[in-house]
């Protein structure tokens, strides 16, 4: 009888090859390891986490301040003098960062799934170390430059706060699957409590997370308010060249309410809409008046400023990428603006009875009208012709005597101001930027017969939270956007709310506990197993193709100890014979 020893199998563990490969270049067998991951490649493990999700955070930042990138492109504009996206060398970077180090995470998930050690290639350590680093820099420019802009952060989180938290729960109840497989392999209890507890201490933090949510939209139908008018900041300056007529008349076909504008004061008096300190941007001065194209745009007089064009640089730049759907048409008439006056724009709200709102820049000092420039601008408003009442007046200087002047004016104020001193001054209204003003702000002004204007809105998902929060109008660069927004995005009641957290949270506990009684069976069930019944099993299952069987046979047989001890006996006899 001979016996065999059971056939050790090895299998082409091409997924594991790759797993292992792409994430620390160990392509042979003989590399893995089921050892402990080291205490180095531990700490780059919580960097590589910790890098994903500062990339993370960058990337949502920079998603929901896409309401704002004009603004952070003409801020560019005046640090450096030249007009560009910057937006998008940002955009591009960080999308390709994230999915990077997002990939490498899913690696890591991976070995830790299928108990590899963790040892990450040095390149991807190279990879990994410039995504933080240059994410670091970015972060800390954007907060010494343009700080504000994180409050877009915590109010987008109002709007998407509700289905980032569904999200979120789903990704923590997945990750129950690799938490509960640890838990049920692991040979120290110790470990075991450890990683139950602060995977548990997270999921609970994460089922109470709707009590701090706090949205305006989660509120009664009933009590939402009329939708928030919208002002044409620059008119439509995505449609068309801004501060143009054809700018202007383009926000008039998209159903705004009032118009809005820059104005600065031309060296001969003239009140003039320039939103830059220069002509350079939205002028072809450097070819008409090239050694004057750095000088400030109130130092031209209304003739020379009549001969610029104002829409060629639309054409060229494309700072929309609109020009491609225009017709022949439409391209000669953006190619033949000019830059407009006051007064053409006070016209042409005072045809259509559209409100009149601007703010006033001051020339400079050596300009001379640098005192009488806001009679200036009275003596215009009232020689246009529109109605008081269809003007809003922002500018603080000398405004009780405007006010004797033009009484039907709409005082507005561009800065926050308790409700007494509102009254006081006679001011009715305030312009704020949208992150100056709260929910609970606009009630208590609303309450005090006082509306808001809120600027710059562009983006749908923000009308629609300030529409919830009882804003009454807005002022807007896309009114084409706005328009299409004829209810909020998404609208429910506490009661809608509370159900849906609720369900969430009970499914999800419901298949977390799933997961870990499944992931506790299976591993028990592996463990009654005899390590070689599991490897003949396998080479049954698979066919000779998809294995390779390393025979190694060892006979051990009393049978044939016998044959041998015979032949020996039988030489021994035939010598004693010879």
């Amino acid at each position: 009888m001979v016996k065999h020893q059971p056939l050790q199998v090895y299998e082409r563990q091409l997924c594991l090859s790759c797993l292992t490969g792409i994430y620390g270049c160990r392509w042979k067998r003989y590399q893995r390891s089921h050892d402990d991951t080291t205490k180095w490649e531990c700490l780059w493990t919580v960097i590589l986490f910790g890098t994903f999700s500062l990339l993370l955070v960058w990337f949502y930042f920079w998603w929901e301040a896409h309401n704002d990138y004009n603004e952070f492109n003409w801020f560019l504009y005046n640090r450096s003098g030249e007009w560009s996206d910057g937006t998008v060398p940002i955009l591009a970077t960080t999308a390709a960062g994230l999915t990077y180090i997002a990939f490498l995470v899913i690696l890591a998930l991976c070995h830790i799934a299928v108990g590899q050690q963790l040892n990450l290639h040095w390149l991807h350590k190279i990879g990994v170390t410039a995504a933080l680093l240059t994410t670091v820099i970015g972060v800390i420019s954007v907060s010494q430059t343009w700080g504000e802009e994180w409050d877009v952060v915590s109010i987008s989180l109002q709007a998407t706060g509700p289905f980032l938290h569904i999200g979120a729960l789903a990704a923590l109840t997945a990750l129950a699957w690799l938490v509960a497989g640890q838990v049920a392999r692991a040979e120290k209890t110790r470990f075991q409590i450890i990683v139950l507890l602060i995977y548990l201490a997270v999921l609970l933090s994460l089922y109470l997370t709707p009590l701090s949510i706090s949205s305006p939209c989660i509120m009664e139908r009933d009590s939402l308010k009329a939708r928030p008018v919208v002002i044409g900041h620059q008119g439509a300056p995505m449609l068309a060249p801004e501060n143009t007529l054809l700018s202007f008349r383009r926000a008039l076909q998209m159903n705004v309410s009032g118009l809005q504008a820059e104005v600065a004061i031309s060296l001969d008096g003239v009140p003039f809409l320039m939103r830059d300190r220069t002509l350079r941007r939205t002028t072809d001065v450097s070819r008409v008046f090239p050694e004057r194209q750095y000088e400030d745009a109130s130092f031209f007089n209304w003739t020379d400023l009549r001969s610029l064009n104002a829409g060629l640089w639309f054409l060229k730049d494309d700072p929309y990428w609109v020009v491609q759907y225009m017709s022949e048409r439409e391209r000669w008439m953006v190619g033949n603006q000019t830059v407009c006056s006051l007064e053409q724009m006070l016209q042409l709200a005072a045809r259509t009875n559209l409100s009149a709102l601007f703010t006033l820049r001051r020339p400079p000092p050596d300009h001379p009208h640098h005192l009488d420039w806001v009679n200036l601008t009275l003596a215009t408003v009232l020689h246009s012709g529109i109605a008081q009442n269809l003007v809003r007046w922002s500018e603080d200087w000398d405004r009780e005597q405007v006010r004797l002047e033009a009484p039907g004016f709409q005082q507005i104020s561009t800065k926050k101001q308790p409700l007494e001193t509102l009254h006081k001054k006679g001011i009715s209204k305030l312009l704020l930027r949208y992150n100056q003003a709260t929910a609970r702000d606009v009630r208590t002004y609303a309450a005090g017969n006082v509306s808001m204007t809120l600027y710059t809105v562009n983006e749908p998902w923000l009308y629609s939270l300030l529409w919830c929060s009882g804003v009454q109008s807005v002022s807007s660069e896309a009114p084409q956007l706005l328009k299409k927004v004829l209810s909020p995005l998404w609208l429910m009641s506490p009661d809608e709310y509370c159900l849906i957290w609720v369900a969430t949270d009970l499914i999800s506990f419901a298949l977390v506990l799933g997961i870990f009684i499944f992931q506790k069976w299976r591993m028990s069930g592996m463990r009654s197993y005899n390590p070689e019944q599991i490897m003949l099993s396998a080479a049954v299952r698979r066919s000779s193709r998809d294995v390779n069987i390393m025979k190694e046979k060892l006979i051990f047989s009393e049978v044939s100890n016998g044959i041998n001890e015979d032949n020996g006996f039988d030489y021994y006899n035939n010598q004693d014979i010879h």
